[in-house]
């Protein structure tokens, strides 16, 4: 009888994204990167399998090339495969097929040119599949990749038919995929070495010859918290190697590479729209992610459990863009950038021109921000930020070579919601308005610094918000936890903050208040809404003359019953960085005082710090940007960020009250429960009465200055944010 043996390839994933700041790439590295490599290298019985994203790699190749030399040592050695991906980690189901090609190839020559490394297989991105996804991952040079076993468990297989990779077929090309073991994502590195080994012993036993994939993060060897002590200062990664080292007579580390070439395929199979279970979880709607949660607690000791369990699966990726705006925000912008240069390069325009178009395209798509799970995502300002800075700069660089008008206003359905939005261009500004959703602004470029001024985030449930409410975690071993399983502020009273927004923290958004109505009811949310503006729809027209655009906006609508009609327009003019606003209100009620409120918010630029502040228009300081501001009988306010160099003059045509504070979020990154401060919420407001017709109008202009910044790389602006 031949003694039970048994193949495991060990798949690292490292990845930073687009956008984080430099000191996180910098701990990364002391902390998980660098470690691994140093326990790793003697031990020479063991292969592994390497990924490191294309962001990461940039940055290792700049403030570590020493890092890359060690790696193309072991490359040449046979004992790290290089694995390739799209370069700047996107969720390759959100891109054009164009991009998921571009961005594969485009690393893949990169890896070649600098580590020697032509990669056959890949890294698929938060291992985010859909079945059409196989064609244009073939055609764009790849031969194999690694998703979950829960996405073969989705489809009908079951774990003793999980014994090598399988064949998936779309329009007649065949990918080879490997099915990553939850299991070992589990007890890898979180539980004794000991478990692994024994679970790899008993797969052997029943299926002789098995290939058993870990695919996983390799921030879980360091930079997860507690893991760096767990794994390096209490030996857990060598007492792992030396395990893996005693068995290898049986139980052989190779890379995806070899198991291909030594090993057949387990059979076909097509596996469904699908990630790993966590992520199809994140991705449900808050009540019914509830509801998924509770029906799991429900069940986990009823006897048919296990046999159940892998048919209940949670969401679909895609509904990111629905569950959160802001990601469907940062798509159509993108889509919107890869499709004018689709266009550019269809009209002949040579390729070399448009490839920094095509890089910050690119980096744009890092899809970190376009999703929210345990890892901060999209609530993180500064990587948000970074999408829009590198979109920005491509629309920009699109402009310079196929040109872009000096002014421009255009309407199109720009963000898949079935409505004409409307654009108002020129080099210093662009302004997206959605007439449909309250005539509201949703963006807001500064074309000279790259920066969207409305990268705002709308406060909302999220289902570990009954966490947030129950308390930190007490007690426990002293084990290093998965970051699924820990809860952890980094803030005290975090329940206290919660608070819940009905309307997105967009500008332009109209409120009707009760006439005693105050900042701090404004700012918690318990200020009646009175009008019917905020969110109703507008009728619009675009008017363009030579060197000026503008839209109208007209709405018949009532506040407290009584009819209003309301026109608001917005006009742009030539080389000009403030646009100018106009409201009228008419058929207002004789002899009766109405409180009506403009809302506009500024997002990146953050609380916290002297060199963030309000001032007045005569110049004189009044508190950071976190500060709540209630300010009577004024003609305007000005928001400075002296690292951007921004300034943001609100400068307004008659006396006002003005209301400002901070819009926080209580989210969870993978550090634990933090608050982060999303944008600078700014009211001007009045009692309104209308004159003997029933009207009453007030013009206000609002300028985007950033002479400051003319000498700031956009990306240090960026990081720092």
């Amino acid at each position: 009888m031949s003694t039970p043996n048994a193949s495991l390839c060990l798949v690292l994933h490292n990845h930073q994204p687009i956008g984080n700041f430099d000191g996180v790439f910098e701990q990364a590295y002391q902390d998980s990167y660098l470690p691994f490599l140093d326990v790793f290298e003697p031990y020479d019985r063991l292969n592994i399998s390497l990924h490191t994203s294309g962001p990461l790699m940039l940055w290792l190749a700049e403030h570590h090339p020493e890092y890359l030399d060690r790696l193309r040592l072991l490359v040449e050695a046979g004992r790290v495969e290089i694995v390739g991906g799209p370069q700047y980690e996107p969720i390759l189901t959100m891109l054009p097929s164009r991009d998921r090609v571009g961005q594969i190839q485009a690393y893949a020559h990169w890896l070649q040119r600098n580590l020697g490394a032509t990669p056959m297989g890949m890294w698929t991105p938060e291992r985010v599949w859909e079945s059409t996804l196989t064609s244009d991952v073939v055609d764009a040079g790849i031969q194999y990749t690694v998703l979950d076993d829960y996405h073969f468990k989705a489809a009908g297989l079951a774990d003793d038919e999980l014994t090598s990779y399988f064949l998936v077929e779309d329009q007649g090309r065949v990918l080879r995929i490997f099915p990553g073991s939850e299991r070992l994502r589990y007890t890898i590195p979180f539980r004794p070495p000991s478990e692994t080994i024994d679970y790899c012993r008993e797969v052997a036993a029943r299926h002789p010859g098995a290939v058993l994939t870990f695919g996983d993060d390799g921030e879980k060897f360091g930079t997860w918290p507690d893991t760096k002590v767990h794994v390096y200062d209490r030996g857990w990664l060598r007492s792992f190697f030396d395990a893996l080292t005693e068995n290898s007579h049986w139980l052989h580390t190779v890379t995806l590479q070899e198991a291909v070439q030594n090993t057949p395929p387990a059979g076909r199979a097509y596996l469904p729209d699908c990630s790993y279970r966590e992520m199809t979880e994140w991705s449900l709607p808050v009540a019914a992610q509830d509801t998924l949660h509770d029906l799991q607690h429900e069940m986990e000791n009823d006897p048919h459990w296990k046999s159940l369990q892998q048919f209940i699966r949670g969401g679909y990726w895609r509904n990111f863009k629905v569950k959160y705006d802001e990601t469907n925000e940062m798509y159509s912008r993108m889509m919107h950038v890869s499709g004018r240069l689709a266009d550019a390069e269809a009209a002949g325009r040579d390729s070399g021109e448009l490839a920094t178009v095509r890089d910050d395209l690119y980096r744009g798509q890092c899809n970190c921000p376009y999703w929210h799970g345990a890892f901060g995502g999209v609530y993180l300002p500064h990587l948000r930020n970074a999408i829009f800075q590198h979109l920005i700069a491509a629309d920009n660089e699109l402009n310079r070579i196929v040109g872009g008008g000096a002014v421009q206003a255009d309407a199109a359905d720009y963000n898949f919601d079935g409505q004409q939005e409307v654009r108002l261009s020129n080099n210093r500004l662009c302004a997206w308005v959605a007439p449909g959703r309250g005539g509201r602004m949703y963006e807001l470029d500064v074309r000279d610094i790259c920066h969207n001024l409305l990268a705002t985030l709308q406060r909302r449930p999220e289902s570990y918000h009954r966490q947030v409410l129950a308390g930190p975690s007490t007690g426990g071993d002293d084990e290093a936890a998965s970051i699924h399983d820990r809860v952890v502020f980094k803030q005290a009273d975090l329940d206290k903050r919660l608070q819940y927004d009905r309307y997105a923290r967009k500008s332009l958004m109209d409120h009707f208040y009760d006439e005693d109505a105050t900042l701090e009811a404004v700012m918690r949310g318990e200020a009646t809404e009175r009008g019917d503006f905020v969110e109703l729809p507008f009728e619009a027209k675009l008017r363009r003359g030579s060197d000026r655009v503008q839209i109208q906006m007209r709405r018949d609508g009532n506040a407290w019953g009584i009819p209003i009609t309301m026109t608001k327009a917005v006009t742009l003019s030539e080389n000009s960085d403030r646009m100018q606003v106009t409201y009228l209100l008419e058929n207002l009620p004789p002899g009766r005082p109405l409180h009506f409120a403009i809302e506009l918010n500024f997002a990146g630029m953050p609380a916290g710090a002297d060199d963030r502040y309000f001032s007045d228009v005569d110049g004189n300081r009044l508190g950071q940007l976190g500060e709540m501001l209630d300010l009577k009988n004024v003609r305007g306010l000005k928001l400075s960020d002296r690292w951007l160099g921004l300034d943001v003059d609100l400068a307004i045509g008659r006396e006002s009250g003005i209301w400002a504070f901070p819009i926080e979020t209580v989210s969870l990154s993978e550090g634990g429960f933090e608050l982060v401060h999303q944008s600078v919420c700014v009211q001007p407001h009045w009692i309104v009465t209308g004159d003997a017709d029933g009207r009453w109008a007030v013009q206000f202009e609002l300028a985007a200055t950033c002479e400051q910044a003319a000498d700031q790389p956009v990306e240090k602006a960026v990081a720092q944010m």
